[in-house]
């Protein structure tokens, strides 16, 4: 069964094409991925990825449409100090955003580029884009991220604000450029994941018990757009989303003693 006939039987077990808050569980993901952090899909392919969290190897996993793993890529130059986020170019390559900094300590965070990850052997190397936060500004926990005209836009975890900041698709060390914050609604603002839709049009901030859909921005401070919160009736620990259509995202969570470690389907 190849992704299309996954998608389909996706749209079989949603029930509408509006905003429920339903949350579709679709399959676990597999057993040996317990702290899965992130989900992304490449441009003109049929496979899913995905990294575990720190404390975990320094590997990239491709799943096929029965969601087993298919690829397991180890990135020899690569340390999982925090791999939190996935995000990918119109080329094929993958981008690895270890940025996790729960002590909030870093100093210095980086992004790990994949090149052509479907033709990689199991052992390779990535190229290194690193950055720090300008001057002045305290550290910040990132859990999430995704690339748009050649830029990193990456999001900060708190749950007093949710701060915006914009690095260049460049290899080598770099400033991020702050953009603006926002106190976004609801009780807990964490964001753990985020993405942007094909055609540049809708932002989704993931949460554990919520989407934020973003919506009329006119720049790339997103926080300028629309912004609406999209309560979910699940709540676990949800840490990727990926846009698989313009008003669909596939998300996962981190499997827990009682719960999690699957894959759903959430219509918006």
């Amino acid at each position: 069964m190849n992704f299309n006939s996954f998608f389909i039987i996706i749209l079989f077990f949603s029930t509408s094409s509006c905003y429920t808050g339903k949350v579709t569980p679709l399959a676990d993901l597999p057993s040996s991925l317990k702290e899965a952090s992130a989900i992304e899909k490449t441009k003109n392919s049929d496979l899913l990825w995905t990294i575990e969290d720190a404390g975990n190897k320094n590997n990239l996993y491709a799943l096929n449409s029965k969601i087993e793993i298919v690829k397991n890529l180890e990135i020899e130059n690569a340390q999982n100090n925090d791999w939190e986020d996935l995000t990918s170019d119109n080329f094929g390559n993958i981008y690895i955003g270890d940025f996790g900094n729960n002590s909030k300590k870093r100093e210095n965070f980086t992004i790990y580029k994949i090149t052509n990850p479907e033709k990689a052997t199991d052992l390779t190397t990535a190229e290194v884009i690193s950055f720090t936060l300008p001057k002045k500004m305290e550290s910040e926990d990132f859990e999430s991220f995704f690339l748009y005209n050649d830029y990193f836009y990456i999001f900060s975890k708190s749950d007093k604000d949710c701060k915006l900041f914009k690095v260049p698709n460049r290899k080598g060390d770099h400033e991020a450029n702050y953009i603006a914050e926002v106190k976004l609604d609801g009780k807990h603002t964490k964001v753990t994941s985020a993405d942007i839709s094909d055609d540049g049009k809708t932002v989704v901030l993931l949460n554990h018990e919520r989407l934020w859909k973003i919506t009329d921005f006119k720049s790339d401070n997103f926080f300028d757009g629309k912004v609406k919160s999209l309560a979910f009736e699940h709540d676990s620990q949800k840490e990727g989303v990926v846009f698989i259509h313009d008003n669909e995202v596939l998300i996962t969570d981190e499997k827990t003693k009682h719960e999690g470690g699957k894959i759903y389907d959430f219509i918006f």
